[in-house]
Order: structure tokens, then sequence, then C-alpha cells
């Protein structure tokens, strides 16, 4: 069955390639749709067998020829038109987009000038010179894009946390009903919350691995089984490779705590209970106190491995959450009964940080504000992009405009069961200046700074940057602070323990933003904020309804940071959210 997801890549990728031919306004007509499907909380397979195709025009931004293209991909798995356009221009549109200056369009021009198709080819054009004798390019424009090729070659081996999650669970889903299943759950880096994963690693507790392992393969989202073994399997969604790996019901906690990592978690706390005569592996603790090397004899009594918690206590030590488990000083943390307590998944009550269509989102001050009082928040902030060196500098908002929009919110907050806070999303410019009038940000009720230009800047520059901003009177959080896209543009250099400390000296907010395409600030940048005493904030930056639901990679990312609920703002009341913001 695809998702909505994979339907949403379809369009995508569809636009891509128009635009790589030069075909014009069709490409944003496919974007829009892409993002209208991907944020429509009801499979679309669901309405297409209600409908068909007449049942999908009625999404926004779909009309009639889209709707026919997502029936035949449901149908079909596939849209004849791409594939025709694939195969008109078989160019790894996706690997090359990766690398940072390197649109759909340049895409289009180096496939029909160089033959370039791959990565490779890309590459090796540079090396020869040869993409600078192209018109509209040059030298530099040549040399900018041999930089940015490891960073897209690293980027296309992993996988976006927001991707990789749902398809985790999707595949969990699909086993736990099986009655050979007694325990199921993920590990390695997806277990652990990280931004990217290389694989979905899935791990089952059973007494008849064979059993799990036919239902794993059989699943009908698996396009190709890559291998199918005794105990293990591993099978291709899409472009994604999960894994499973199956063991004994009585060694599912060790094996749990083994395979979720990460290594340098793991060897901390392979080397602290050597030092007390305890053996860890995937198998369970054991003791080797009486064991004699010379008689061959490796372990003694099996003490631990049932549960993942009993790894620990065996030990003495407090549960080390997954999402802390990356060798920051977790173990000494957890004998010395200094872990935190993390900020738990649901605690946040208010999104700081989103969009509508009065800038670059696509629903309407009161479709957002319904939908996050249907989301369960009690408070939510419109901050739409002011005018300045952004994302949509010729059509962001001036003070004319934001007064004008102040009223419609108004009037919406009369509606609705959630408090509305007005604000923007002003933009730092590359010396730190915000893109709007001192006048104008004492009138709103939160301001939300963020680079969006000059993202290649040095660490030095950069930070000084990011601190000129945060001393603004006006500005209450530096949104998304390094600008950096997962797998698409690395962003800014920047020095977390300057940020934080003048943060905490400013008492501005730093945002988790929790858009799973940025996760920014990221686990380690978020404990220097926890470490300086600076506040920070899980926002969603939301374009649409749907996704609110980003919110739960955010407080994830919060906890990878030692983040306690008094550490971050919007999980407090709009009292205390107020009384933040007018400090």
């Amino acid at each position: 069955m695809v998702t909505n997801d994979e339907l949403a890549a379809l369009l995508s990728e569809f636009a891509d390639r128009l635009e790589a031919t030069d075909v014009e306004y069709k490409p944003r007509a496919y974007r829009r749709a892409a993002e209208s499907v991907a944020g429509h909380p009801t499979p679309l397979t669901e309405l297409d067998a209600e409908g068909g195709a007449d049942a999908l025009a009625e999404l926004d931004h779909v009309g009639d020829a889209i709707a026919s293209k997502l029936h035949e991909a449901i149908e079909t798995g596939s849209i004849a038109e791409l594939e025709e356009l694939r195969a008109e221009m078989p160019a790894e549109v996706d690997a090359l987009t990766r690398v940072e200056g390197v649109g759909p369009k340049t895409v289009g021009t180096l496939y029909r000038e160089l033959g370039i198709e791959t990565l490779d080819d890309l590459e090796a054009a540079g090396e020869n010179e040869e993409i600078q004798e192209v018109s509209g390019f040059g030298a530099k424009t040549e040399q900018n894009i041999l930089d940015g090729i490891p960073f897209a070659r690293q980027a296309h081996e992993r996988q976006l946390l927001g991707d990789a999650r749902p398809l985790a669970e999707a595949a969990m889903a699909n086993l736990r009903d099986h009655p050979a299943v007694e325990r199921c759950e993920t590990a390695g880096s997806l277990r652990r919350w990280n931004p990217t994963i290389g694989d979905v690693d899935v791990l089952v507790g059973t007494d008849e691995p064979e059993a799990v392992v036919a239902a794993f393969t059989d699943w009908e989202r698996a396009t190709d089984v890559i291998e199918a073994g005794e105990t293990k399997a591993s099978l291709r969604v899409r472009d994604v490779r999960v894994d499973l790996r199956t063991v004994a019901p009585e060694e599912y906690g060790s094996a749990l705590q083994y395979f979720t990592g990460s290594k340098g978690h793991n060897i901390t706390l392979r080397n602290y209970a050597l030092e007390r005569d305890i053996s860890l592996n995937e198998y369970g603790a054991f003791d080797v106190s009486d064991v004699d090397p010379a008689d061959g004899q490796r372990a003694g009594e099996r003490l631990a491995g049932d549960t993942e918690a009993s790894m620990y206590e065996v030990l003495g030590l407090a549960f080390v959450p997954p999402e802390l488990r990356e060798d920051r000083g977790e173990v000494a943390a957890a004998a010395s009964g200094a872990l935190p307590d993390l900020v738990e998944p649901g605690a946040v009550r208010g999104d700081l940080h989103t969009h509508t269509d009065w800038s670059d989102g696509g629903y309407s001050v009161g479709e957002m504000a319904r939908a996050a009082a249907e989301f369960g928040h009690d408070y939510l902030a419109i901050t739409d992009h002011a005018v300045g060196p952004g994302v949509v500098a010729d059509t962001g908002l001036d003070a004319e405009d934001l007064a004008e929009q102040r009223e419609v919110v108004e009037s919406v907050a009369d509606t609705v069961d959630v408090e509305l806070l007005h604000g923007v999303e002003t933009n730092v410019d590359a010396e730190g200046a915000v893109s709007l009038s001192d006048d104008t940000l004492a009138e709103l009720d939160i301001v939300v700074a963020s680079p969006h230009s000059a993202l290649d800047q040095d660490a030095e520059t950069a930070t000084a940057r990011l601190c000129a901003a945060m001393e603004h009177p006006h500005v209450d959080v530096l949104g998304h602070p390094s600008g950096r896209l997962l797998n698409s543009r690395a962003g800014l250099d920047l020095d977390a323990a300057a940020l934080a400390e003048t943060a905490a000296a400013a008492g501005v907010a730093l945002e988790i933003n929790s858009n799973p395409h940025r996760l920014d600030l990221w686990g380690g940048a978020v404990k220097a904020a926890v470490d300086a005493g600076a506040t920070v904030v899980a926002n969603t930056d939301a374009h649409a309804p749907a996704e609110f639901e980003n919110v739960r990679y955010g407080v994830r990312t919060a906890r990878r940071g030692w983040v306690e609920a008094d550490d971050l703002l919007n999980a407090g009341r709009l009292d205390d959210v107020r009384s933040f913001l007018e400090s």
C-alpha cells in the first residue's frame, strides 16, 4: 500500500523533472499538491477506494490532472508520465540536487550540455573543468559544486528521521500482531532519535524466528527482499533498507541495549561493568569474577538480560533513556544519580513559530488556529515571514501588513479554543541586524529572529552575527539557528557554547526547530544550552496543520540535549510563556 509520503515524493520528483526540462508554472502546481498530499491526515488510498480520482481532486491544490496521476500511482505503484520523464532525462535528480547550489534547472542544463547523470559524472566534469565552459557557469560556480559533492554523497547514504521513523513504526505494526512476536522495538540510531539514520533496525523477541522472518519478508510495502535467513532478514521499501533481527525472548533486553548503541555509550558501559567483574554483551550480563581465562572459561553466571532495564540495574545504575546514549557523560551521571528528569514526549502545550497563507504557508490563520486546538495545544503563535533577506524576501510582511494581520488574528481568537499570539519571523541579516523596525517589533507579542541568507559564513562571523541578533531588545526566540537543511544544506558553523551563553544572558529562547528537515538545534548544541542555563523551545515552524505532529521530533531532540520540562519554554503554561516574552 502506497503512503501519502510516497505519493508526495512522486509529485515532488515530477515537479523537479518538469523544471529540469524548463517547463514553466507546472512545477509549482505539483509542489503545492505534494505539500497538500504529505500533510493530509487521511491516507489517500482510503479516499481513492471511496471515490477514485474524483475524491482525490477535492484535496487542496490537487486538480483533475494531478488527481488522475495520484489514482494511477495508488493503483499501479507508478505514474506512466513520470516514467517517460525519467527515460527522457535519466539523471539522478534527487542525488544531484543534494549538492548545494544545484537545482533541477541546473541538473537539466548539465544533462543536456554534458550528459551528467550521477554524482560521479558531476565530479568528473568539475575536475576536468568542463562545467565552467557551459553558458551561465564559471570557475567559481564549478568549484562550489565540487566542494558540495562530499556532503551530497554522505547525505545520499542517510535517511531523515522524519522519513525513517514512520516507516519503522509501520514495520513494527505489521509484526506486532503476529502471534509469534512477543516483543518488538526499533534499535540503532533510530531508537536514539538521531536526525538522520542509515538503515531501519527492528528487533523482535520470539521463540519462532522463522515464522517472524516469513511475516516480515511478506510485508506488502516491501519493494525488494535483500536477504532472508533463519533469524535475520533485510528488505527495501523504496530507497530505505529495513533490517530485522530476531532473538530469544530471554535475551531480548540485553540485545535491545546492545543494538541500540551508540558505540561510544556501549564501550563506556562495558568498561564500567568490567571494573565490577561483570561482562556485557548482546546475550546478557555475566559474572566474570571467578573466570580463569587459562581454562578457556569466558563467563560465569548470567546476571541480567531479560529486560533492558536489568542491564543497568545489575551495575547499580539508573536506567539511561535511549536519547541520552551518546557517550556525553550519561554513564557517570547514572552512577551518581545525576541523570536529568527528561521532558516527556507529550509535555508541549503550544507552538510559538508557525506560518499561514499571509506568507509562505498554505492555510489561513483560522485554519491553523482550529487545527492547533484540535491537536490539543493551549496556545499558538502566528509568526509569518517578514520582509528582508530570506526565503520570501519579496513577499514577506511589512509593518502595514502586520497591522492588518493583527486584526485578523484578534478576530479569529474570539472563535477558537486556543489562545493566539501575534508575532513575526524576522530575518537576521549578515551582520546580525533584524529586518523590521523597533517600533514595529514592539507591537508584537513574540519575535522570532532567524537566519535565512549568508549561510556560508565562518564560525566566528556566524556566531557573532547571531549573538548580535539575540541582543536586540525585541527578539524573543532565535529560530533554527544554523539554517541547516538535513541532507541538503550544511548551514552555519556555530560555537554552540557561545550562542548558549548569550541566549541565557539576553533572555532569548533557542529554538529546536522540529521540522525533520531541520532539527536545528541538534542534541549536542541543545545540551550546551542546558549547561549554560539557557531556555529552549521546540517549535514546528508549521506551514500546514499536519506539521503540528512534527513536535515529537523536536521534543525527542530536546531529550537528546538533556532537557527537563522547566528548560522547555512551550512545556509551560501560557502565563509562564508571556512572562518570559515580557521579561
